[in-house]
């Protein structure tokens, strides 16, 4: 028997190939001007449950993102690649800036409230923060099963079979239903969007609402103080033999 809907996090973040620059006020990396895209960990989350939905075992998929207006445009890519429907919640300048994980769980939430869905696919985590939290933030507010670091999805009835990634390999569990997944790297290979399908895109409908209407408080919990880039690497040394080596690697304090 099919799941008769899931929801779908599709985050707008900037993009994988962008060479990250810290802000003057050393609070935040520049955004303005920047290409963005949707986090790819997410992209995986839309194609397994797409593919999910054309084996017959799911009826409707809801993208849902927070963020500016621009993050309609990442609603539209999802929709292309397959969902049904949107969902945006509007959160712009300082409030989206400062929005975590424990607001965005939430969020999603009071939306799993309104559409009562059986199944949540988030990705595992966001390139921009990564936090790796909210998925298992959402499924403990929810008191749902969860199967995080999915690399395997199969769904049972009643259940999900999710492989998940472990240190020691990959781990088998059953989850009941309703649950919350997050996808992992390997769980598929995600679909471009078709020029066919990025049209019908167009006429899909996204609906608006902000944390307010969905009665969700998101001030933030944790204060950032201070960012700052990674050190440069120094550059490497020749050396002639071993004995140099060590006497070096001494001479640093390293032995």
């Amino acid at each position: 028997m099919a799941l008769s809907r899931a929801l779908v996090g599709v985050k707008r973040v900037i993009d994988y190939a962008v060479q990250i620059r810290v802000r003057p006020d050393k609070l935040g990396v520049v955004t303005e001007g920047v290409k963005h895209s949707m986090n790819p960990f997410d992209e995986i989350a839309v194609e397994e449950a797409v593919r999910m939905k054309e084996a017959g075992k799911l009826e409707e998929i809801v993208a849902v993102s927070c963020g500016p207006k621009q993050a309609q445009e990442t609603i539209r890519t999802a929709l292309a690649m397959g969902c049904d429907r949107g969902i945006h919640v509007v959160v712009e300048g300082a409030e989206y800036e400062k929005l975590q994980p424990l607001a965005v769980a939430k969020i999603f939430q009071a939306i799993a409230t309104e559409e009562k869905p059986e199944l949540i696919v988030l990705g595992k985590q966001a390139i921009d923060d990564d936090s790796n939290q909210t998925a298992q933030m959402l499924a403990g507010l929810m008191d749902w099963s969860q199967g995080t670091f999915a690399s395997g999805v199969t769904p049972e009835d009643g259940h999900l079979q999710v492989s998940r990634e472990i240190d020691g390999g990959i781990e088998t569990i059953k989850v009941k239903l309703p649950s919350v997944i997050s996808a992992d790297l390997r769980l598929n290979e995600p679909r471009y969007a078709t020029l066919p399908n990025i049209m019908k895109a167009k006429k899909k409908k996204i609906d608006q609402k902000t944390p307010g209407d969905l009665g969700v408080d998101i001030a933030p919990r944790l204060e950032t103080l201070k960012v700052e880039p990674p050190p440069e690497r120094q550059g490497g040394a020749r050396v002639a033999d071993v004995d140099e080596l060590i006497a070096k690697l001494k001479a640093d304090g390293s032995l």
